[in-house]
């Protein structure tokens, strides 16, 4: 059964689920601000959030997905009981934090989900370091990075409106505030969708469905960013409430600084191939805007639950998925 092509199709719709509660679980990166600060109502902003992050199947090709899925660990190690596993542990993970109201990294729980298998199946010579390495990396990056720029624009932004009123800067940051979520909708689809898309790409090509090349083919793109889409639809509400209340109060124009930069670092990320997390670098985006106002203004309680739900997410993850790839190898056939 396991080597069939009607498990090749259940494992297709494993990670389109996985897919689908990722857009679940990282609504919140989306949405969060937009709806902290009452610029739209729920309803209408996981609309808005969901229209862009389909959106951006039109705006940038494969990068992402190319490097989940030959740069984790080494394809020829990959068959589909890894691949089951790590999509089982990443689910597990994602299902998990999101009860307990945490925005955890999907795209880690992938990672280590891949990892934890594949090094139970064939040892540590089949991670690829490079891959490995550059997606650790920004797991220290990637909320730095927003911190760093959240805090520059709310700085630059709060120079340049210095001579407005109050009133005036509402209404001119609600409106702007449209176009900073959508840029991070765009985003978020853009890095997020094609993890899965790699994932569902390796499952094809080690049977030799796609060709003697490794390549991403359209349906599989339409389909990752359509499951992705839909989750975020359907919302997080748990970790909007993390993150939209209780890491720093957000007005209208904080909400649009920690948008834009969290959208600019996830946006050149992707660009570079880069799987890197969109919770981690909004989380770090709203931290940044926040400490413009004063240190204290952030909750640095909240921030430091946050940091080891970070750290411990691929490690968690690896173990789940070698749990569950023991228990299918044994009892799958």
């Amino acid at each position: 059964m396991v080597d069939s092509f009607g498990f090749v199709v259940f494992l297709i719709c494993v990670a389109l689920a996985f897919d689908f509660i990722n857009g679940f679980h990282d609504a919140a990166n989306s949405i969060s601000t937009i709806v902290s600060t009452r610029v739209l109502s729920p309803r209408y902003a996981v609309l808005w959030a969901a229209f862009f992050n389909f959106a951006a199947i039109f705006i940038i090709g494969t990068p992402v997905a190319k490097t989940m899925g030959v740069g984790i660990i080494h394809p020829e190690s990959i068959d589909n009981y890894i691949i089951f596993a790590a999509l089982g542990g990443a689910i597990i993970w994602n299902l998990i934090t999101w009860y307990l109201g945490l925005p955890s990294s999907s795209s880690h729980a992938l990672i280590g989900g891949l990892v934890g298998a594949g090094v139970l199946k064939s040892g540590i010579g089949t991670l690829v370091w490079g891959g490995l390495i550059k997606t650790g990396l920004f797991i220290l990056l990637s909320p730095a990075i927003g911190m760093f720029l959240g805090f520059c624009m709310m700085t630059l932004v709060l120079n340049l409106s210095r001579n407005s009123n109050v009133a005036t800067s509402m209404r001119l940051f609600r409106k702007l505030q449209l176009c900073s979520s959508a840029i991070s909708s765009l985003g978020h689809g853009m890095n997020d969708a094609q993890k899965t898309m790699g994932i569902i790409a390796i499952v094809l090509y080690s049977r030799g469905l796609i060709g003697p090349v490794f390549h991403i083919p359209f349906w599989v793109v339409f389909a990752c960013y359509t499951a992705i889409a839909l989750g975020t639809l359907s919302g997080g509400w748990r970790i909007v409430k993390t993150m939209g209340t209780k890491i720093t109060k957000l007005q209208p124009i904080g909400g649009f600084c920690a948008e834009l930069a969290s959208a600019v670092s996830i946006i050149g990320a992707s660009l570079g191939g880069i799987p890197v997390s969109t919770t981690h670098t909004i989380a770090g985006a709203i931290m940044g805007v926040g400490a413009t106002r004063r240190l204290t203004a952030v909750r640095w309680g909240v921030a430091g639950t946050l940091v080891w739900a970070w750290v411990l997410t691929i490690p968690i993850t690896a173990i789940i998925s070698a749990i569950v790839y023991s228990l299918s190898v044994a009892y799958i056939r």
